[in-house]
Formats: structure tokens, C-alpha cells, sequence
């Protein structure tokens, strides 16, 4: 049972005169890197969900956004008139010591100034908003983790097939192997009967040829490779984290097949190695998205 890393996830919260919006998104990364946006009444809240996520999560570059809005009638935050008063009567005073003009829009100057605007949202979230963004939270976080395992499905998929494709490209391999001792021989013999005068024991040769066809035997690298992809294939099924997992297994299948084609010695087999690369590459390319 695979998971993506790639997801999404959003849930709501109501409160009375407010209205609390969670978004996660997450991507491919080694760790779980989290970064997070929230308001400042909700900072002391951050480290727990935080934890809350790398706990859920595992993996993944996650993004965190919680907006808070207001929807209560009334207005939540004023004109703060006595820093708009001492900030005009500072303004006029450079004005006169450095002998230039006041300006002619007030309203532009002076808000431009910090603080100049009052909110009456408190700084501090109370027990209630807060417990409302830990469930909203919560939420988002099993949303998430559903997308995650809907492209899970995909992957899986996806992986089984090339799977099942390299599977068929090493069953081809056989029918070139004995052609390929063949030509190995004929090739031996070939170049000693065009060295004039020059007698040869037969049984040496035989041994030589032995030998020499012993070091390109493949059967060990076919029975790892088949391993291989059997264990790639039953790790699929596996529940938790596997990508790291999986991500080994590529590798050691690129050993086999690496070692399979610097022995082929024929054209064919060299081509089949060559499809065998390409499909495991598509491979270790996905891999990197899973959880």
C-alpha cells in the first residue's frame, strides 16, 4: 500500500464572528520539511502543529496556511488617531527645520506609518479558536493524507507494470545465450585457423573456451534481478512508508542489469539490457514521490 508524497488537503472551522481556513499542500522531499504561515494569534500554537503534522505526515515539503477571517458585522479594527496626530505634527516639524513643503495628501503620508490602524481582534487566540484550528488541522491533515493515497493507487499502478515489463525483457534473455556461445566458439576458432603452421591442443582450447564463457555467464545476474522485482513487487503491498525502501531495490536492480549488459556480448541481449535501463529509470524517477 503505497502513499505519495504529493497532496492536498483543506478544511474549515466556524466560530462565532470568525471563520478558520486550513490549507496543507505537500511535495516530494527526502525529510519532512514543514514551512508555515499562520497569524500571530497563533503563534504560540505553531511548535504543536507542527508536531501534529511530522507525526501524520512522515515525509514531504509541507505547507501549512491558516486564515482567520472576521465576519462578524461590526468592524474589527479602527484608525488609531492619537499615532496619526503625533505623526503629523512630527512630519510638519522636519518639514519647517528642513524648509520644505508639507505635504499635500496627508491621508498617503501618514498611512504609511506602523500602527497607524488599531485592530480589535485580540493578540492572544483564546482555548476555543484554538482547539477549533487543531480539529480544522486534523482534518486537513486526513484530507491530505487521502489525495496522498489516491496517487498512491496511481503509483502502484504504474510500478507494477514496468515491473511486469522488465520481467518480459529478462525472459528474452535465454534464447540469446546459447547463439551467443556459438559465435564465442566460431569466433576462437575462426582465429586460430588463420595463424598458419601452428598446432593447438583441442582439450586446452575446449578448457579456455570453458573458462572464457564462465566469466560471461549471466544465470547468477537473471535469478538476483528476478529477486529483485519480486521483492520490489511484494514491498508494494507493504503498508507504511516504503519509498526509501524502494528506492534500494532500484538500485540494486541497476547492478544486476549494469552487470548483465558488461557480459551480454551480443547485440540483442545488449539491446534488451538497454530497455531494461530505460523502464528503470522511469521507475526510480517515481519512486522519489513516494511516501
Amino acid at each position: 500500500m503505497l502513499y505519495s508524497m504529493t497532496g492536498f488537503g483543506k478544511a474549515v472551522a466556524e466560530l462565532p464572528g470568525k471563520k478558520i481556513t486550513v490549507e496543507l499542500k505537500s511535495l516530494n522531499s527526502k525529510q519532512i520539511d514543514i514551512a508555515a504561515r499562520v497569524p500571530s494569534s497563533l503563534r504560540a500554537e505553531e511548535l504543536a502543529m507542527r508536531n501534529l503534522i511530522a507525526a501524520s505526515l512522515e515525509r514531504g515539503k509541507v505547507d501549512l496556511t491558516i486564515y482567520v477571517e472576521n465576519v462578524a458585522s461590526e468592524a474589527t479594527v479602527r484608525l488609531n488617531v492619537s499615532a496619526l496626530r503625533a505623526y503629523k505634527a512630527d512630519v510638519e516639524q522636519a518639514a519647517a527645520e528642513l524648509g520644505i513643503p508639507s505635504p499635500a495628501d496627508w491621508y498617503t503620508v501618514l498611512m504609511r506609518f506602523p500602527d497607524v490602524i488599531k485592530s480589535e481582534t485580540p493578540a492572544q487566540a483564546d482555548d476555543n479558536e484554538v482547539e477549533a484550528v487543531m480539529t480544522a488541522l486534523s482534518k486537513a491533515i486526513e484530507a491530505l493524507m487521502a489525495y496522498r493515497r489516491t496517487e498512491g493507487e496511481k503509483l502502484e499502478t504504474f510500478f507494477a507494470e514496468r515491473i511486469d515489463r522488465i520481467s518480459e525483457l529478462l525472459a528474452q534473455v535465454p534464447q540469446y545465450e546459447t547463439e551467443r556461445v556459438e559465435r564465442i566458439r566460431t569466433r576462437m576458432e575462426e582465429g586460430l585457423a588463420k595463424i598458419h603452421n601452428v598446432d593447438y591442443d583441442r582439450s586446452r582450447l575446449e578448457q579456455e573456451l570453458f573458462f572464457y564463457i564462465e566469466k560471461l555467464d549471466v544465470n547468477e545476474e537473471k535469478q538476483r534481478l528476478t529477486q529483485h522485482l519480486n521483492y520490489f513487487t511484494e514491498t508494494l503491498a507493504t503498508a507504511g512508508g516504503q519509498g526509501k525502501k524502494l528506492g534500494f531495490i532500484a538500485q540494486e536492480m541497476g547492478r544486476e542489469i549494469n552487470t548483465l549488459g558488461s557480459k551480454s556480448n551480443h547485440a540483442q541481449m545488449q539491446r534488451l539490457v538497454v530497455q531494461m535501463k530505460d523502464v528503470l529509470e522511469q521507475i526510480k524517477e517515481q519512486v522519489l514521490n513516494v511516501m
